[in-house]
Order: C-alpha cells, then sequence, then structure tokens
C-alpha cells in the first residue's frame, strides 16, 4: 500500500480515541453529579430528621417550663392560705384579747412576759380576719392563681402537646424547601414514630400532690407551727407532774383533691380536776383561722361542727364528755379551737390541680424517636430515596447529687436531640 493510501488514517483513529475518551468524560461527570445530587439529598435529610427532633426538644423543654410554672402558682397559692389563716388567727387573738378571755397577766404568769408581750401585740391585728374573707384581696389572688395555673397555663401545655408532631413535621418540611428551593415535589414520609400516645394527660396527676408537698418543704412559711410551753408552777395535789399549757398549732396542706388549706390555733389549757373525771384541761382558745377552699376535704384536726361560744350555762368537761370524743385528761391538739375555725372557716374559690402532661408509663425510660423517608425526582428521569433518623432524648447537664439515674420526666428542661442510627422494619425497604 503506497504511503498516499495511508494518509489520513491517523486523523481517523484520532478523531475515534477523541469521542471515546469526551464519551467517557460525559458519563464520568454524569455519574459525579449523580453521586454529588444523592449526598446533598442524604444531606439535606439528615439536617431536616435532626431539626425535627429539636422542635420536639423545645417541645418538651417548653413544656417542662409549663409544669414548673404552674407547680410556681401551687406553691403560691399554698403560702395564700397560710396568710389567710394567719390573718383569721391575729384577728379573732385580739377580740379575745379584748375580751380578757384568757387574760393576758396570767399568761404572763404562767408562760413568761415574752408570750404576754405576743398576746398584748394581737391588738394591732384587730380586724385583720377581713383580710381572710371570701372577696377579700387574698382569696382574689388565690383565685387568680387558680386560673393562671389551671386555665392559662393548662391550655398552653394542652395546645403544644397537640401540635408537637405539626410542629416536628413542618420545620422538617421548611429546612427541605430550603435546600430545594425550586422544587415543590417532594415525598416525606414519616415512619416508626413514637410520638402518638408518648404523653398523656393526668387531670389529678397521682404523683403530683407529693411531688408538691415536698416543694412546698422547701419554704419555712409552710412548715408545721406546733409548739407546746408548760408552766412552771405546780397546780394540783391530784397531778403534781402536770402543768397548765399553752398549745400553738398550725398546719398547711394538700387534699387528695388538689386544693390548699391551712389552719392556726392558739389555746391556752388549764389544768383543772374535780371528782367525777379528775385531772383534765380546759381549753381557752386565744386565735384560730381556717381556710378550706370550697370542695376541700376536711384537714386532719379534731373539732365538732356546732360548738359552744362560751360555756357560762354548762360545764366544758361535761359537754366534751356528752358531745365529742376528745381527750381532755390528756391530748395536744386544741379541738375548741378548731371547731371555732371551723365554724368560722373562709371558703376561698379554687379548682383543684390543673391538668399536667408526662410521659405514659409504657414508654417510660424511652426517647421520642422516628425514621424519616425522602422521595424526590431528579434530571433525566431518576429517583433518588433517602432515609433517616432522629430522636429527643433526655439527660442531665450534671449527675444527681444522691447517684440516682433518673428517668425521662415532663417537669425538668434536659431534652435534647440527636441523629440516631437507622433501624428499618422488614415492611420498610432498603436505600434506593
Amino acid at each position: 500500500m503506497s504511503s498516499q493510501a495511508q494518509q489520513g488514517q491517523v486523523m481517523v483513529l484520532a478523531l475515534i480515541l477523541g469521542a471515546a475518551v469526551a464519551l467517557a468524560f460525559v458519563r464520568y461527570f454524569n455519574l459525579g453529579s449523580v453521586v454529588a445530587e444523592r449526598a446533598r439529598q442524604d444531606h439535606a435529610l439528615d439536617a431536616a430528621a435532626y431539626s425535627g427532633a429539636l422542635v420536639q426538644a423545645r417541645g418538651l423543654n417548653m413544656l417542662a417550663y409549663i409544669h414548673r410554672t404552674q407547680a410556681a402558682h401551687q406553691v403560691a397559692m399554698a403560702h395564700l392560705v397560710t396568710l389567710g389563716s394567719w390573718a383569721h388567727f391575729a384577728g379573732t387573738e385580739a377580740r379575745r384579747l379584748a375580751m380578757a378571755n384568757p387574760p393576758a397577766y396570767v399568761i404572763g404568769m404562767h408562760f413568761g412576759a415574752e408570750h404576754a408581750a405576743a398576746y398584748l401585740a394581737a391588738v394591732k391585728a384587730a380586724g385583720l380576719e377581713q383580710r381572710a374573707h371570701e372577696h377579700g384581696l387574698l382569696a382574689s389572688a388565690y383565685a387568680e392563681h387558680d386560673r393562671l395555673a389551671r386555665t392559662v397555663m393548662g391550655s398552653a401545655a394542652a395546645q403544644l402537646v397537640a401540635g408537637l408532631a405539626v410542629a416536628r413535621d413542618q420545620a422538617m418540611r421548611e429546612v427541605l424547601s430550603a435546600n430545594y428551593p425550586n422544587e415543590s415535589q417532594f415525598q416525606l414520609s414519616i415512619t416508626q414514630d413514637t410520638a402518638p400516645g408518648f404523653l398523656v394527660a393526668y387531670g389529678a396527676h397521682p404523683g403530683m400532690v407529693p411531688f408538691l408537698h415536698e416543694l412546698a418543704g422547701l419554704y419555712r412559711f409552710l412548715d408545721p407551727r406546733d409548739h407546746t410551753d408548760r408552766s412552771l408552777l405546780p397546780v394540783s395535789a391530784r397531778c403534781p407532774t402536770r402543768r397548765h399549757e399553752l398549745r400553738r398549732r398550725g398546719s398547711t396542706g394538700l387534699d387528695e383533691k388538689g386544693l390548699w388549706q391551712a389552719i392556726d390555733t392558739q389555746s391556752y389549757h388549764a389544768l383543772r380536776s374535780n371528782r367525777w373525771i379528775g385531772c383534765y384541761y380546759r381549753e381557752y382558745p386565744m386565735g384560730w383561722g381556717w381556710i378550706p377552699p370550697r370542695g376541700s376535704t376536711p384537714m386532719d384536726a379534731q373539732y365538732v361542727e356546732d360548738p359552744p361560744q362560751d360555756f357560762a350555762e354548762q360545764d366544758f368537761w361535761r359537754w366534751v364528755r356528752e358531745a365529742t370524743n376528745w381527750d381532755i385528761s390528756g391530748g395536744g391538739a386544741n379541738p375548741l379551737g378548731n371547731s371555732w375555725a371551723h365554724t368560722g372557716r373562709r371558703r376561698w374559690q379554687g379548682g383543684g390541680l390543673p391538668v399536667f402532661h408526662d410521659i405514659a408509663s409504657e414508654t417510660r425510660g424511652q426517647g421520642l424517636s422516628f425514621n424519616v423517608t425522602l422521595t424526590r425526582g431528579a434530571r433525566d428521569g431518576l429517583t433518588f430515596t433517602s432515609h433517616a433518623a432522629a430522636e429527643t432524648y433526655f439527660r442531665r447537664p450534671h449527675a444527681r447529687t444522691d447517684g440516682m439515674r433518673e428517668l425521662p420526666n415532663t417537669f425538668h428542661p434536659y431534652w435534647q436531640a440527636r441523629l440516631r442510627r437507622l433501624v428499618t422494619t422488614p415492611t420498610e425497604g432498603s436505600d434506593g
């Protein structure tokens, strides 16, 4: 073959080789674009899943703050009923002082100058019992705290819980829309979602009464107000070891209906004796007050419904034997003071404990988790499917000082978010 016949063959081979290289480059470029697009979608879905879990964490932390606010209102109500009881107690003590029943000098003679001075100071509290009236400022403040805890905060908690999953899903869609602003067609599906049934509303939360008692125990003002003083002077040869007693009694409590109430009494118990019953204590109430909101269960205190207001026409001990089961030969209560307090009690308006949302018992100890799948169409007719998983979990920033492990709850704002390893069920398919 002549050299003229071979001319141009190198050019043809070069063109064929160049076309093959160009085709390989195009295929390589397309493959790289597909891989990059798939990676971008996976990252976008991870970001969306984390954002969804973060919205759940913020929601549960907000719920914890709402519950803590409700508990704070409850403690404020405990203080208010105690203030009301004290105001009523101080006003009635001023009346007894004015009646000299018992006289201040008797209190001072048997129990010392400090007790006499305290009794005499009650003159400044004349009329203070009006502060405990059902329509007074204290009762109005109590009703307002009750309204805020049960109606306002309770409504906010209910709306938050009802919309928690919706807010989570909306947050994930917004993240995906920000990553794909020009796309409106993508399919987002949630699977293995533990949100339904995770929280339960308790109208009378079984754990709230002891919790609120423990919380109220942090405030010394709400401590039991019990104190007994005994006269140093002997009284009766029949009872050489017994003395006159000055008994101060008072307590603030929360009944099983979730209603706070307080009672305060002080009585002078004069030691007496006769041949029918021997030694006994004749009670002289010096001050009393009882604030039981409407519908509350009476506190554990000895009392009768219709006690006499004086004993000018009958013997104290005889009436006690006939109308009560009180132990006036010993005992440590102020039953007549309790009875007068019950007769003059002030019924404030209150509705009991608010609704609290807590983790359902069957999900206690678990996190709030979900799987999410994103399917979207890409160029050249391709369809990409990505999977991700995230959870909202409870973790204290610092370990408890008592060394105990704390279960997830809706009273501490320690909820956090994280991605988690994807675990699929047999019905869920694998990555596409």
